[in-house]
């Protein structure tokens, strides 16, 4: 989805009154124009866009220029002119403001104000639209900050300048001038960087850089919290953590970090940030299969946070878009691509955002099979997303290609762009990545729990503090000078067997320690080695589905290439479960209730069956161990193979469900069953010696389940089969898909 970032910058911490009550006392001198200006600037740079805030930043301003002016104070005078021109940007009056600017940078030259020189050339790089114009005044600005060696402004106008290249879509050269600041700030010992981490993780987002971008948002929280930031920053950084989870795909994360973002947004009363992080977790609603609460929260900040800003306005046309998408209501959706098109171009060359955008229409054009359309957005969303190096992007395009291909009988392209998707896809999610991803999670989660630990440890050391002293009062008053020597003696002998005992327990200790150490390494080896093998075992299925694909095109046999994909679909069956596998920490169980719902969406997507036959699922969450899931799923697949294939014969609707549920102890049943035409009234024993009746019996024999068929308002396929283990269940779902 087309997901955004919210830029957010500390607020001043000035105190309004502190500085009316300095400028009360203060003779008419140089400091006492400083604080005038430093009043202005608060009024000018607080929170919303109130006008009598501006008028009172206008007036001081007013007041500060000329009092320079009688004190023949150049570097006062200079601030004033440029504040002047910020406070008439921030009214609207563009035409004044960039009079002002220039008349600021004038006036800096003529004066030789070096930094206020710097100062001005960044206030002139806003008013300019093209983006190497405005960055070519930026680094004016940075040269003349680093000539009058202010290095924390010379940083912040680096920063600024890494954060114009990334708006624009420029992550390589973003990224540059970010570390650049960030280097810079810390010469200084700046301790602020919550700003710069956040933008450094939006630039590798960019790049798909997941890893690197989690490992900076999670520092721009760290950071954050460190300095006590409760600003709109905070919301800014919570945001763009919830983007970086919401990318690799951990929906509770992404949850909980937007609405940690979105709460602050409300306190702050920020139109644009509820705005915008509200339509992030529309995004994630979407993704959720929840269109209609997506719909609903649209309808509702429409109501609450209404927004005139056209970029807004496009971004809620967007999210509207793939609502509709989605829904299949492509009446509607045409509207809204429409809007889109006609602001982003139909190529999404214009504004920004291309990716998404462009990710967008080949679903919908897809979607609606217009190919032409589809293959000239897909081939340049691939070019835009290799040129950022996003393998998140290319994999999700190459999964769509795929289908396209296999829609219009191009076989060999659709094997090409599927392998292509797999190969980006598991460099995306697995491998290295994946253990860079949970050891950064681990870390700052272990900081927490240091954090913890050693507030707790210094409570301890007050309460033992405080019980030596009683100690200490007690043995005064009932000690006396005998007693005292014997009991002191008794203490050195108690403490030198005390800490022999220490040391013997100190060398079993570290023995322990070295025992669990090297438990530990070899524990995560196995889990490596297992992952890895469900992981190879997944990947040969694919390969094996692949040629059994591409043998069925040279095929004429509609017997064989039959076989071919029955062949094709009980390999898939077991390929999901390896997969779910080497996906999970538990590598010993599989989650059935995820399982089913994979592998009817499979069969669904296989046979096109959306329009005729309805699923429903009725499944527990039942983990079941490789031995009884390979079996069980190959048994649901031959069973629904066979309700698409036979139950619901000349294009007749019906409906099938699939039940998984515990009976008693360790007792589950499956039930699957149809309300097609069932077994024919003269149908005997004999007639099960086919392959699918013969394999669904004898994998059922594997399990030591019982199988049992029957017509039953159709056909009903009932298998009862006992759990090799004890599992508590969670919780139950039921899902109509």
């Amino acid at each position: 989805m087309f997901l955004i970032n919210t830029k957010g910058n500390a607020q001043s911490v000035e105190n309004p009154d502190e500085l009316n009550k300095k400028i009360a006392e203060a003779q008419n001198n140089t400091k006492k124009v400083e604080l005038l200006l430093r009043l202005s600037s608060y009024y000018l740079n607080k929170t919303g866009e109130i006008k009598a805030d501006l008028d009172n930043a206008d007036r001081i301003n007013t007041q500060a220029n000329l009092l320079s002016d009688r004190l023949k104070y150049k570097v006062g005078k200079g601030k004033s002119i440029l504040l002047g021109a910020q406070i008439y940007r921030e009214k609207g009056d563009i035409e004044n403001a960039l009079e002002k600017t220039k008349n600021a940078i004038a006036y800096s030259k003529k004066n030789n104000l070096i930094e206020q020189q710097a100062a001005s050339y960044a206030e002139f790089s806003i008013y300019d639209a093209d983006v190497e114009q405005k960055a070519k005044y930026k680094k004016l600005a940075i040269q003349f900050y680093k000539k009058a060696g202010a290095k924390e402004k010379q940083a912040t106008t680096l920063k600024e300048l890494g954060e114009l290249y990334s708006i624009n879509e420029q992550p390589d050269k973003a990224e540059s001038f970010l570390l650049e600041s960030l280097a810079l700030y810390k010469t200084i010992k700046y301790k602020k960087l919550q700003g710069v981490y956040n933008l450094l993780s939006e630039v590798n987002t960019q790049k798909g850089n997941y890893p690197e971008s989690l490992k900076f948002a999670l520092l721009a929280e760290k950071t954050a919290i460190a300095v006590n930031d409760t600003s709109l920053q905070l919301s800014s950084i919570y945001n763009h953590v919830g983007l970086v989870y919401y990318y690799l795909r951990q929906n509770d994360d992404a949850e909980e970090y937007w609405y940690k973002a979105f709460e602050i947004a409300k306190k702050h009363n920020d139109t644009e940030y509820v705005r915008t992080i509200g339509e992030n977790l529309c995004s994630l609603l979407i993704r959720q299969k929840k269109e209609k609460n997506a719909l609903k929260l649209i309808k509702e900040m429409q109501v609450k946070f209404p927004s005139s800003n056209m970029e807004r306005i496009m971004k809620e046309n967007y999210l509207l878009f793939n609502i509709y998408r989605i829904l299949n209501d492509n009446a509607t959706a045409a509207i809204y691509y429409r809007k889109l098109a006609d602001f982003y171009g139909k190529n999404a060359d214009r504004n920004g955002n291309s990716i998404a955008i462009l990710r967008s229409f080949a679903s919908y054009q897809y979607q609606i099979k217009k190919y032409d359309d589809f293959y000239r957005t897909v081939k340049r969303l691939d070019t835009l997303a290799a040129s950022a190096g996003n393998n998140l992007i290319r994999s999700e395009s190459y999964l769509i290609w795929f289908k396209a291909d296999s829609s219009r009988g191009d076989y060999l392209n659709a094997i090409k762009h599927y392998q292509l998707y797999k190969s980006l896809s598991d460099s995306v999610f697995k491998g290295e990545k994946s253990k860079q991803i949970n050891s950064l999670q681990i870390e700052f989660e272990s900081e927490k729990k240091d954090k913890n630990i050693d507030l707790l440890q210094q409570q301890a050391k007050v309460q033992q503090i405080q019980i030596q002293k009683d100690n200490v009062i007690r043995s005064v008053f009932i000690g006396s000078v005998v007693v005292l020597i014997l009991f002191l003696a008794f203490l050195y002998n108690s403490f030198r067997i005390k800490k022999k005992k220490n040391e013997a327990l100190e060398i079993q200790r570290q023995q322990i320690n070295e025992q669990n150490e090297l438990n530990k390494k070899m524990l995560i080896e196995k889990e490596w080695l297992l992952k890895e093998i469900h992981h190879r075992v997944k990947n040969n299925l694919q390969i094996v589905i692949s040629l059994l694909n591409t043998q069925s095109a040279y095929l004429d046999n509609e017997d064989a290439l039959m076989a071919i994909q029955n062949s094709q679909h009980r390999m898939h069956a077991m390929s999901l479960i390896h997969q779910k596998l080497y996906q999970s920490d538990n590598l010993a169980n599989i989650d059935m209730s995820w399982y089913i719902y994979e592998l009817i969406s499979y069969m669904k997507e296989c046979f096109n069956t959306d329009n005729k036959i309805h699923f429903v699922l009725d499944t527990e969450k039942v983990c079941l161990d490789v031995a009884k899931a390979v079996p069980l799923g190959l048994i649901i697949n031959e069973a629904i193979n066979n309700a698409i294939k036979y139950a619901f014969p000349s294009n007749r609707k019906g409906e099938v469900i699939i039940s998984l549920k515990k009976i008693e102890n360790n007792d589950y049943k499956l039930i699957i069953a149809d309300n097609g035409v069932g077994l024919p009234e003269d149908f005997h024993d004999t007639e099960r010696d086919s392959l699918g009746m013969n394999l669904m019996m004898g994998l059922t024999d594997q399990i030591d389940g019982n199988f049992e068929m029957k017509n039953d308002n159709g056909l009903k396929i009932t298998i009862t089969f006992t759990r090799n283990t004890e599992f508590e269940v969670i919780d139950e779902s039921s899902e109509i898909i």
